[in-house]
């Protein structure tokens, strides 16, 4: 592992191009709003797809921000160097992304009244996705053979540890029902639904109307050609997509396409016994 591509805060793997220790203690002290949201996700499970969603949502379906302000500017993540220079450019309420821990979060966030939105995804489907996202990003290690990068994926040793600890750390938080819990799998089947669902959870209360508008231009294909979303912006120097696209599929299921069985038995068994014990409000579709 490339030791100058990555830095280890609180024995997590970050990338060195969008994270300093500087950036990290920022987002530590960061002075929670009432209004703020917060995306939660771990790595290749959403993220970009909801900073398309979120900023919509909290703006009745205006189309204006996510056809001329780069994703990264109009839903920063918390934890990158980004941050800093946009969050006064941010209207209220403001939306945020993050990869982080519960427990790594702002210590403002538990005394305040902003909601999160957690969104987990099949990890087969996350370990996959990560795999070509590795190939493509050329600030990260060659990921290796898919089996090398699955056995890595499950011993933590990737961007943001173990994917069992970090839905387990959002499973236990104190944020009560200021905390809404969806899968990736979810949004697929029912994007509306789901539109609905953000809408009720934050209070926006969105006509039938608005909740259309945003689920269709929030659809793959839509993306996949929106500039602002889809990292055509970022220099190949960066992010090299002839070998890979950065939206490469937009689907639930494509492990099926990668996973020999005997790799897909041994992976579902070692995620079920590191979920043991735990109840969860959605379902990990590992089968």
């Amino acid at each position: 592992m490339s030791s100058d591509r990555y830095l280890l805060y609180h024995g997590l793997l970050m990338p060195t191009v969008v994270h300093t220790t500087e950036s990290l203690k920022y987002a530590r002290a960061f002075p929670v709003e009432d209004t703020d949201v917060f995306v939660v996700t771990y790595p290749k499970s959403g993220t970009t797809w909801m900073q398309e969603i979120l900023p919509l949502l909290l703006n009745g379906g205006d189309l204006t921000p996510v056809q001329s302000i780069p994703n990264w500017d109009r839903v920063p993540w918390l934890e990158e160097t980004r941050v800093a220079t946009v969050v006064d450019c941010l209207a209220s309420p403001r939306g945020f992304v993050t990869h982080l821990p519960y427990h790594l979060m702002p210590t403002s966030l538990q005394n305040s009244k902003a909601k999160v939105i957690y969104v987990t995804r099949n990890p087969k489907d996350v370990m996959v996705s990560s795999y070509y996202f590795h190939q493509m990003a050329c600030f990260l290690d060659d990921p290796g053979t898919f089996q090398e990068f699955s056995d890595k994926f499950l011993k933590g040793q990737v961007l943001f540890g173990k994917w069992t600890d970090h839905v387990k750390s959002w499973r236990h938080t104190e944020l009560g029902d200021r905390i809404l819990y969806i899968t990736y799998e979810e949004m697929v089947q029912d994007l509306p639904g789901a539109v609905r669902c953000f809408s009720d959870f934050l209070g926006r209360n969105l006509s039938e109307e608005a909740i259309q508008k945003i689920a269709d231009h929030c659809c793959f294909d839509k993306m996949k050609t929106n500039r602002m979303s889809n990292y055509s912006l970022v220099s190949e120097e960066f992010m090299d997509s002839s070998k890979s696209p950065f939206l490469r599929k937009g689907i639930s299921g494509d492990w099926k396409n990668h996973f020999t069985p005997e790799q897909e038995a041994n992976f579902s068994a070692i995620i079920r016994k590191e979920m043991e014990g735990e109840e969860l409000v959605f379902p990990l579709h590992l089968d």
